[in-house]
C-alpha cells in the first residue's frame, strides 16, 4: 500500500470524487486533520526538527535568559 497527498481544485472535486467512487475497494479516502488545521504544518513541521537538531547539535547558539534577567536586574539596580 502506499500513501501520497492530492491537492484538488474545489471546482473538480465533485468530480474527483466521483471517480475515486469506483475504487472505494482499493483506495481509503482519509483527511489529514494537521492539513485541515495548518496547510503548511509539515512544512513547519520539519524546520522545527531542524532547527531544534542545530540547537542539540550545537550549530544554533542559545541563550540564557534566567542569566541574562540576573544581569539585567543587578545592572539596573546599581
Amino acid at each position: 500500500m502506499q500513501t501520497f497527498t492530492i491537492e484538488v481544485q474545489d471546482d473538480v472535486m465533485a468530480e474527483f470524487m466521483n471517480m475515486l467512487d469506483s475504487f472505494q475497494d482499493s483506495i481509503k479516502i482519509k483527511k489529514d486533520k494537521n492539513l485541515e488545521l495548518d496547510p503548511y504544518f509539515y512544512e513547519r513541521q520539519k524546520k522545527l526538527q531542524s532547527i531544534r537538531d542545530d540547537i542539540k547539535s550545537g550549530e544554533m547558539p542559545t541563550h540564557d535568559f534566567e542569566t541574562s534577567m540576573d544581569e539585567l536586574i543587578k545592572e539596573l539596580e546599581s
